[in-house]
């Protein structure tokens, strides 16, 4: 494969397996994501859909293989502002008051230096971000104050205030409102529209199903599907979501 190959994708996992707690939760994993693809990572819970994510941003290890964002294997991958990332059932407010604003601000830290005042630019992007994801009217409120629904919105806003071109959403929909549903994938079409890459971890697409070019569903730690999100659903056999893959103590 040529270096043009190699960077004109977006995420590389080959081989890839990962135990936790002793246990394999991957295993064998080959994956391929092009710049610009919208792919949804469908399985029922303990099928690893979670844990490949992570292991994606960097959060967890490989046993064995390799993943590669950009072209550049992730223990070596610098460029984290290119990369936006929502985790899975994690409140934004993370039990440090923060207002809404301080939260989506934290997304631009990569950008500059801690405690360096926001520069016009990016002060900016904070605003536009909040109004991607209708909360400019919250800015000045306390996250742990907010819905839950609202609380994933800033995450959301969080991830997408770099300015990424890559965005990974994990169960971003996980108990949220319709109405907030609706405002995610909105929010999501708009980056789609721009280039951006997206992969996104669901047991229920809902809105976003119509952005969706191509669906990929593990089962017990192996990709079982990889194709036309149309037909994933006959492999995929998603339940509604009740945990992650990870054991207990790794959970949100």
């Amino acid at each position: 494969m040529t270096r043009s190959e190699d960077t004109a994708k977006a995420v590389q996992v080959t081989d890839l397996s990962v135990d936790l707690g002793g246990r394999p939760v991957l295993r064998g994993v080959d994956l391929q994501i092009r710049q610009g693809e919208v792919v949804a990572v469908l399985g029922t819970n303990g099928s690893g859909k979670s844990t490949l994510i992570k292991t994606v941003v960097g959060l967890l290890s490989a046993a064995r293989g390799e993943v590669r964002l950009f072209g550049t294997p992730v223990p070596r991958f610098r460029q984290w502002r290119r990369v936006g990332y929502v985790p899975q059932r994690i409140t934004a407010a993370g039990g440090v008051p923060a207002t809404v604003y301080e939260v989506v601000s934290s997304g631009l830290l990569s950008q500059r230096r801690m405690f360096t005042p926001l520069r016009a630019a990016q002060k900016q992007a904070v605003d536009e971000a909040l109004q991607l994801v209708d909360m400019p009217d919250h800015r000045k409120d306390a996250v742990a104050e907010l819905s839950g629904g609202q609380q994933q919105r800033v995450l959301i806003a969080r991830a997408l205030v770099s300015d990424p071109d890559l965005l990974i959403l994990d169960e971003p929909t996980a108990g949220v409102d319709l109405a907030s549903q609706q405002i995610f994938a909105d929010a999501i079409r708009e980056r789609v529209a721009r280039g951006t890459t997206v992969v996104m971890v669901s047991h229920d697409l809902g809105p976003m199903d119509a952005l969706i070019d191509r669906s990929v569903v593990l089962r017990r730690g192996r990709i079982v599907y990889d194709g036309p999100p149309h037909a994933s659903q006959t492999h995929a056999h998603v339940h509604p979501h009740t945990g992650g893959d990870e054991p207990g103590w790794l959970s949100s």
